[in-house]
Order: structure tokens, then sequence, then C-alpha cells
């Protein structure tokens, strides 16, 4: 009996002693996301206020979470509100004022005489993985680095949102949904609107992945691609070679608008969306896949690629 026993004791003990070195450790937070926020917080880019109240640490389950989150209602100094609060992470704050500031409230005072009172979203932190598929890679919402927007609201009251006017091209409300999603380019890493797929049929996704660098800047996920006539003016090169062309996950939204806590791993669905819901007609050839099961900035070029045709990613 002694014999039997003692090669499992063995195994045991290796075991432990892999276990204490680290094999078998918790999965830790890529250490950029903590340095990122501190920075953010260093070169005073966010300052707490009314607006912005700093929350307690985010830390799990897994390595989902944020070491300084941020509650945010209102932006541009409570100049525009937010219809839902979000907990985002700090990098994400300029990034979006400056999106607001230089590209949406210009574009609607120009088009529509009015400035943009609300941003309406349909959330923002879910420790939630790709494609809600257990055992995939995290999305980028899963570390506060990711807004869905849903549209917006002008002083007036008048509402333009992406599920109703993305496709009216020939009016104002349109062109400027379309440039909001050119401008944002610029600001973010990851940029899906109408047309990336058939899960971004009803919004924008924002976030500030990294996707590496290209030699003209951050690598930037732009989809659809814009109008040539609305992209920045492409970076000067850095004199280093280009970087290969790779292709990664980008990000899978909501099928349907969260319920009352917008930023809950657990998504809910309205009246008249979610599986049941009508989607848009998938490309030819192709059907649109059943819906997952739901668990839980200078201006530096934008590096452009070809529109993806299902939306079976997620950051």
């Amino acid at each position: 009996m002694a014999r039997r026993v003692r090669p499992v004791l063995l195994v045991l003990s290796a075991t432990l002693c892999l276990e204490g070195c680290g094999f078998f450790g918790r999965a830790e937070r890529p250490v950029w996301r903590a340095q990122a926020e501190n920075a953010c917080f260093a070169r005073r880019l966010v300052v707490p206020s009314d607006f912005i109240v700093p929350v307690p640490e985010i830390d799990g389950p897994g390595i989902c979470g944020m070491t300084r989150p941020l509650k945010v209602s209102a932006l541009a100094n409570g100049a525009i509100a937010v219809d839902k609060a979000l907990t985002i992470d700090c990098p994400m704050i300029p990034a979006l004022e400056a999106w607001l500031n230089d590209i949406v409230e210009p574009d609607a005072q120009a088009r529509f005489g009015q400035r943009v009172a609300t941003v309406n979203v349909f959330g923002a932190y879910s420790c939630r993985s790709i494609d809600n598929i257990e055992g995939a890679r995290l999305s980028e919402h899963a570390f506060g680095n990711a807004v869905d927007v849903a549209g917006f609201t002008l002083a007036d009251g008048r509402a333009i949102d992406f599920v109703h006017d993305w496709k009216k091209t020939d009016g104002q409300e349109g062109a400027f949904l379309h440039e909001a999603h050119a401008g944002a380019c610029r600001f973010f890493t990851t940029v899906l609107a109408p047309g990336a797929d058939v899960f971004h049929y009803n919004h924008i996704h924002l976030d500030l992945a990294n996707h590496g660098s290209t030699n003209t800047g951050p690598r930037r996920i732009c989809k659809p691609t814009p109008a040539p006539d609305l992209l920045p003016a492409p970076a000067a090169p850095d004199g280093l070679p280009p970087a290969p062309n790779i292709d990664e996950p980008l990000d899978i939204a909501h099928l349907s608008a969260p319920g009352p806590d917008a930023d809950s791993p657990n998504v809910s669905r309205g009246p008249g969306e979610g599986p049941d819901a009508a989607l848009p007609p998938a490309p030819i050839g192709e059907t649109n896949p059943s819906p997952p099961v739901l668990p839980a900035g200078a201006a530096p070029s934008v590096d452009m690629e070809p529109t993806s045709t299902l939306g079976d990613h997620d950051n």
C-alpha cells in the first residue's frame, strides 16, 4: 500500500511546488492598464468634480476592473449630460471630451444651430468576454475602457440616434452621425458604427484598446471605413518600417439596450429587443448568427481596415 501511495504524494508535492512558483497563479490584469490610469491622473487630464466622481477600485471577478474607476454623469465640465451614469477609466474621459468638443458639438451647431445637451449611451463597464462566450478573451468593457453611444439629444429636445438616422444620408441627421463616426477615429483606437457588423446597427462603440503601433502612430481600427473627405490628414511617418497589419478581435456590443443598471455585467433586454427582435439582413451567402448568451489623443493617423462581415468579435 505504501508503494502505491508514494507516487501520488510525489505528484501532489510537485504540483504544489509549481503552484508556489506561479505556474498556477491567478491571472493578472495587463500592467499597461493601471499605468494608463495613473498617467492620466498624474497629467491632470481629469479632475474630480460633481460630474466625475472617484469610486472604489473594482477588482474582479477575475481580472475585470479598474484601479481608479470614475463615475461620470456629465462631460465638458457639466455642459453635456450623459443619460446614464458611466463607470469608466480615466483615459476614456479626455478622449470623449475631445471628440465632443472638436467634432460633435461644432457640427451640431453648424447643421442644426443647436448645442448637444445629452449623450445617450448603452453603457460602459461590464465584466464580460468576447461574444459573451465563456473562456473567450475579455472585452474592453471589462476594464471600463469602452463606451457604447446610442445617439445625442440637442438642446431643443431633438433626438438623433444611430438606429434611426445613420442611413439618412440625404439629410442633416445622417451626415451629422457619419461625421461624428469619422471624427471618433482620431481619438479612439477602436470605433465601430452601423455597418461594421450586424451587432452595431443601433450604436457606435468607442474604446482605447492597445492594438500596437504603426509608423504613423497608434494602430486604429475604424469600421466601416469613413468617406475619404471625412478622414483626418495622415501623420508623418516616424521613419521605421510599417507594422504588420494583423487582424484581431473587435467589439460586439448590445443586441438591445441594457436595463436600469447600464453598467451591470448582466445586460437585460428591453421590450421588442434581444434574440426575438428583427436584426438587419446578413450579407448574401451568410446568415445572422444566433445572439450570444449574455453572462454576466493628438490626432494621429487612422489605420483603416476593410469592413468586417459578421460580428463575431469583441473588445
